[in-house]
């Protein structure tokens, strides 16, 4: 008896222990679906367009446009290639704003709240600004319609018609650019109707963007947004610094750091040196290893390789009284496709 009065007394308490761990669990899943369903609200409130659209985030999509239009032109000229730049825009345009609305809480100036759809607006905003000088063409057809090209490419030249030729102007250049804006515009509608809608294919410029945009406008998120604000901060005060000591350096066109011979005065002769540059380190980090050894490829096999021997080839190949910079000359080889001109070179050496 007494031993069925303990196993009674055993089982009762088991159960009781059992439903208290049931309440317990039940009230840890209330307090976790608590939180969770504060951002859901958050996202559903959706501000209209006059709070998305603002005078303040314009003026700082025009300022990160501008910086960015410089550099992707930088890169365009000198590399050709312009990395994805849209997650850096995103938290440009977060340290903007965030820097402004808290020096305005300061002063005990009131301003509206930073929501994750303006930060959305700036982002984009200055990511077609910078679009525009990279589709745009300043980096290569559109400068070369000039009047000077056209004379480096030979007036008599065949195919090279008489006065063909325009020189660079606001007012028709404005106009042009328009034109290639909207038509990218209609091209992009279909294109996300396929691509996005009907294959459901992953977009991960725009994806990494949206996961850095909400982790920002989150109160989990403060942590990391400080984070990354301050890892921005830091590495943008070590490149602006070393680009002032750099600047004390520069004694002319090819004098100082930009122009340091790291491979020798042989290999500087050939383009080959390193010019201590942030902007190109940054490039390289944001672009994936095999674009990254694919420009070191190229760069050795055009002017490591290539370019030396069809300068042996003066006289042959081209005339020796005219300059390197001229279009018949070995500038117009250079601006031949490279299978083009080894398969020159490989003749020439099977001639010999």
């Amino acid at each position: 008896m007494k031993k069925w009065c303990q196993t009674t007394c055993t089982i009762k308490s088991g159960a009781m222990d059992m439903e208290e761990s049931k309440d317990e669990k039940e009230i840890d899943r209330e307090d976790l679906e608590e939180p969770q369903e504060k951002p859901m609200e958050e996202w559903k409130r959706i501000p209209p367009w006059t709070k998305q659209i603002t005078v303040r985030g314009l003026i700082a999509s025009l300022l990160i446009g501008v910086i960015y239009s410089v550099i992707v032109m930088k890169l365009n000229l000198t590399t050709g290639l312009v990395p994805n730049l849209n997650v850096s825009a995103a938290l440009l345009a977060f340290v903007f704003i965030r820097s402004w609305t808290t020096l305005l809480q300061k002063a005990g100036i009131v301003s509206s709240p930073f929501t994750r759809q303006e930060n959305t607006v700036i982002q984009t905003c200055a990511v077609a600004c910078y679009s525009i000088a990279v589709g745009g063409g300043f980096g290569s057809y559109l400068l070369g319609l000039n009047k000077k090209t056209y004379e480096q490419a030979g007036v008599d030249t065949e195919g090279n018609t008489p006065g063909s030729f325009k020189e660079p102007g606001i007012g028709w250049m404005t106009g042009f650019l328009f034109v290639v804006s909207f038509v990218g515009l209609l091209a992009l509608v279909p294109l996300r109707k396929i691509m996005i809608i009907d294959y459901k294919l992953t977009y991960p410029s725009g994806t990494a963007t949206a996961v850095l945009i909400n982790g920002f406008h989150t109160s989990q998120g403060d942590k990391m947004a400080k984070k990354q604000v301050h890892g921005f901060a830091k590495f943008f005060s070590i490149s602006f610094l070393w680009g002032f000591f750099q600047w004390f350096y520069s004694g002319g066109a090819q004098c100082g750091f930009s122009q340091f011979p790291t491979f020798g005065l042989r290999a500087w002769k050939q383009t080959f040196y390193f010019d201590f540059s942030m902007t190109y380190i940054g490039a390289g980090m944001i672009c994936s290893h095999l674009v990254n050894f694919s420009l070191i490829l190229g760069a050795v096999l055009s002017w490591g390789i290539m370019w030396p021997l069809i300068s042996g080839l003066k006289g042959d190949w081209f005339p020796m009284t005219l300059p390197e910079s001229n279009m018949k000359s070995l500038n117009g080889y250079k601006w031949q496709i490279m299978g083009v001109s080894l398969l020159m070179i490989f003749k020439e050496m099977n001639c010999l």
